[in-house]
This record gives structure tokens, C-alpha cells and sequence, in this order.
């Protein structure tokens, strides 16, 4: 009795890897102004980006000092949604809190 190997009945088998290449990230920036709230910043911070306390505590007090501070890293689609959302908060509070997004 012969034995046929189906990998070989025919010709050459060959396996192709294919490279997943990442998506490229996006930095979520908050811009310092002279009316949004310190306070209001801090709860953005933990509610559109899920920072602890002190975590968003220190990132406001980067963009408070600085001008601009980073709130998060994510994909395109995410960061886009991110800034969408704080810009909406801001507005529903009357803040003129901006932000803006730029690849990382």
C-alpha cells in the first residue's frame, strides 16, 4: 500500500508570513487656557482618559506650567473619539478647554 503525502501531490507547498504592520499612535494634547477649572481638568483626566488621582493631578499640573501636556497615547480612531469627547465636556461646562491630537 502507498502512502501519498497530500502536500506534495501538487508541487511545492510554501507558507507565506505576513508582516502586520501597527498602526501608528496619536499623542491626545490639552492646551492650557486662563478659565477652564484646574478641578474640571482633573476630572476629564479620570473620566475620558481613566487616570488615577495623582496621575491626573500631575498631568494638569504639566499643563498648567508648561502650556500643553500629553493625556494620552492611543490609535487614530481612539484618539480622535478622546478629543471629540473632552472638547464636548468642555463646551456642556462653558470651559474653552482645547485639545488637539498629533502623531506620536
Amino acid at each position: 500500500m502507498s502512502r501519498r503525502d497530500p502536500e506534495f501531490e501538487h508541487g511545492l507547498v510554501t507558507e507565506t508570513k505576513k508582516k502586520v504592520k501597527r498602526p501608528p499612535l496619536y499623542k491626545v494634547l490639552l492646551h492650557n487656557d486662563d478659565y477652564t477649572t484646574k478641578e474640571f481638568v482633573v476630572q476629564v483626566l479620570q473620566y475620558v482618559f481613566h487616570k488615577e488621582q495623582t496621575e491626573a493631578v500631575q498631568i494638569m499640573l504639566h499643563v498648567h506650567k508648561k502650556g500643553i501636556g500629553v493625556a494620552g497615547v492611543y490609535t487614530y480612531e481612539v484618539a480622535e473619539t478622546k478629543v471629540a469627547l473632552v472638547e464636548n465636556l468642555a463646551r456642556q461646562h462653558e470651559y474653552p478647554l482645547k485639545c488637539t491630537m498629533e502623531e506620536a
